[in-house]
């Protein structure tokens, strides 16, 4: 009579995890680390005495180091395994745009909220729209340029926010006791939204790295900024010409100081939480 041999694991089928797959940790790769939600491209991956690590960056330049272990990550909503990329070529990552966001393939513009988001000027438009443009054509939020905030709380009185029309505004040189601090202080209402950056001009939001500068420079008090700019750096005093130099220099999020990055998307959370157009 045969005796029945019985696997030293007690663990019932049903608890059972099944394995993962296996997927290669690709530079840019998008995945988010399971325990802690941190959600990023991949940089590089990197030998330890503890094992294999794997570095990603999130949208606003944050790194992070993780273990390579195995169930420790989901791609596209799924969990894998990420394992060193063996020199071949690695399956296709999901497209981002310029903002870090997962891109929607033939995805249609939405037609436009009642909400929308006001700038301070030309320049500040146009940065938004070379890096959230095409998040916001799906969501259907337009961006207008005012040509200054001194007339703030008029303009957004004549705007009307309301529960479907949500009105957001991102303000420079947003700092305690500013002129600008002073305005948006006149700015109230739960529909209605005024945000800031701490740069006197939205062009020192650019890292100077992507600018090819080692700094933004010092402009003395009284004199115009922009035009103290293009002085200092050697540049021709033409300030549209300058800025369409350093606008030039801007390719995704990773281009922009956290400072501004955050503050953009806090705006069009505001104005697309506020229900369909």
């Amino acid at each position: 009579m045969q005796s029945k041999r019985y696997s030293s694991d007690l663990t019932p089928p049903w608890k059972k995890q099944r394995p993962a797959p296996e997927v290669p940790a690709d530079p840019d790769l998008v995945v988010e680390e399971v325990t802690t939600g941190f959600c990023g491209a991949v940089i590089r991956c990197e030998k330890s005495a503890q094992g294999p690590t794997v570095t990603l960056e999130d949208r606003f330049g944050k790194h992070r180091v993780f273990p390579m272990e195995p169930r420790g990550f989901l791609l596209e909503g799924k969990v894998v395994t990420l394992v060193r990329p063996a020199g071949r070529p690695a399956p296709s990552a999901p497209a981002r745009t310029a903002s870090g966001s997962v891109a929607v393939p033939g995805a249609r513009a939405r037609v436009a909220r009642a909400g929308r988001i006001y700038v301070e000027g030309r320049h500040d438009a146009e940065l938004v729209e070379r890096v959230w443009g095409d998040d916001l054509r799906i969501e259907g939020v337009v961006v207008e340029y005012l040509e200054g905030i001194d007339d703030l709380p008029a303009i957004v009185r004549s705007f009307s926010p309301g529960p479907d029309a949500r009105l957001g505004v991102l303000v420079d040189h947003l700092v305690p006791g500013s002129k600008e601090s002073r305005i948006a202080a006149e700015v109230t209402g739960e529909h209605a939204l005024v945000v800031g950056h701490p740069y006197i001009d939205v062009w020192e939001a650019v890292k100077p790295s992507s600018v090819g500068i080692p700094g933004w420079p010092s402009v003395p008090r009284g004199q115009d900024w922009k035009t103290g700019v293009c002085r200092a750096l050697g540049w021709p005093e033409n300030t549209g010409a300058a800025w369409q130099r350093i606008l030039s220099g801007v390719r995704s999020y990773r281009d922009l100081e956290p400072a501004l990055l955050g503050r953009v998307e806090e705006l069009i959370d505001f104005v697309t939480g506020g229900g369909d157009a």
